[in-house]
């Protein structure tokens, strides 16, 4: 076991900006945010606060800590390549990768693999606990081969949050850096189509990404800066409309997974929003300054099926578009740091369901919601002849949605 050196931070210069990481989680896409991790670690520009993470990006989390922990700066990149190098190294065996014509015409998708199909079929028919009785993860066998958690929850410089789902409740839980456990990170990573619920104290839990992808409310107190990084990977818009099983599956997956995320941001938004107004005391509540890191140009080109690919090659490409991909942020956004967010939380328009919402019309939100629009699910005319909202009855006789007028 390596020695815990636990290297201090150096002083911060003027060239450095105190930041907050939130990272997502993607299966194999998570070697994005390991391309982002290396070169923010390289570029030296911003210090790092704090992490939270979920799944994939609580893997990344952990790796860093560790190898900050250890080594510093370089440690820290050293690790997070030695834990990815792993990940590939353990997949090399397996029936999950990509047919031969696939690797010729240099696609990465696992759509034409024999191995990955038969795999999403068992996991539809059958649960884990029928497929897998023995509870085998050899996920967790590397986390445990590559991480020294001693180091992580020595780690003192960066605060860790990791995110899981209790199944029981349906609340996130989010587990502190200085307790962290492997069971604990593979508890952020439990799909729960693939994997056994992941005991913590006698307590089921499943992957953070229902319930946090990732959490961002850990930062609010347990952080001294307000600047918040999020580095995303999973698309938020996709256009038209998915066709196959799968491709159905991943929306479905990108939606749920997204969730929790934009509810947070509209919440940091509407704070902001009444802290300027002056009806929140700016002592007991602080502005978060939001920023995104992100490809969704290149990354959503890639299909579901290569969240499954651990390929180094593959991994390693994805590595150097989150490399690019973070270079090019940072030299537009690093003068906003500490100064305003780079990302508009504010939405363009907001589509309600059935019956006009009345708080969705509170002048004090309005800015936040948009123009308002109110789509038909077939509900019959009286209640609309029973609103105090001014509208035609029947109000759906042009078409399935309507924008609702101040």
């Amino acid at each position: 076991m390596e020695k815990v050196v636990n290297h201090p931070r150096k002083a911060a210069s003027s060239n450095t900006k105190r930041v907050n990481l939130a990272l997502q989680g993607g299966g194999a896409h998570g070697a994005f945010i390991w391309g982002v991790l290396d070169y923010l670690l390289e570029d030296r520009r911003l210090e790092i606060a704090a992490i939270s993470g979920t799944s994939a990006g609580a893997m990344n989390a952990v790796a860093l800590a560790d190898g900050f922990t250890a080594g510093g700066l370089e440690g820290a990149r050293a690790k997070l390549e030695g834990f990815w190098r792993a990940m590939s190294d353990g997949a090399k065996n397996s029936p999950i990768k990509r047919a031969p014509i696939d690797v010729m015409m240099g696609y990465r998708n696992l759509d034409r693999s024999m191995g990955y199909h038969m795999m999403d079929a068992m996991s539809r028919m059958f649960s884990p606990y029928q497929l897998n009785p023995m509870n085998m993860n050899p996920l967790k066998d590397v986390l445990n081969s590559c991480v020294d958690f001693s180091c992580v929850q020595s780690c003192t410089s960066i605060d860790l949050f990791i995110s899981a789902t209790n199944v029981e409740t349906g609340k996130v839980r989010v587990f502190d850096g200085k307790k962290l456990t492997s069971d604990m990170v593979m508890a952020s990573a439990c799909l729960p189509n693939l994997f056994q619920a992941v005991m913590i104290d006698n307590v089921p839990y499943w992957d953070g990404g229902y319930m946090g992808n990732p959490a961002l409310f850990p930062f609010h107190s347990g952080s001294d800066t307000a600047d918040i990084i999020v580095v995303q990977i999973n698309p938020i818009e996709r256009k038209g409309a998915p066709r196959t099983a799968q491709e159905i599956q991943n929306r479905v997956n990108e939606i749920s997974f997204n969730s929790s995320l934009l509810k947070e941001l509209r919440a940091i938004d509407i704070v902001a929003r009444l802290i300027e107004e002056g009806k929140l005391d700016p002592a007991q509540y602080r502005h978060e300054r939001i920023h995104v890191i992100e490809n969704q140009s290149a990354l959503m080109k890639m299909g579901a099926s290569s969240k499954m690919n651990a390929e180094w090659e593959f991994l390693t490409h994805l590595r150097d578009l989150g490399r690019a991909s973070a270079a090019d942020w940072l030299d537009r956004h690093f003068n906003d740091m500490g100064e305003r967010a780079t990302v508009d939380l504010r939405a363009a328009a907001t589509l309600t369901l059935a019956l006009p919402k009345r708080d969705l019309s509170d002048p004090g939100i309005r800015d936040a919601v948009g123009d308002l629009y109110l789509a038909d699910i077939s509900v019959p005319p009286q209640p609309y002849e029973e609103l105090t909202w001014p509208m035609v009855v029947p109000p759906f006789a042009a078409g399935d949605v309507l924008r609702l007028d101040d």
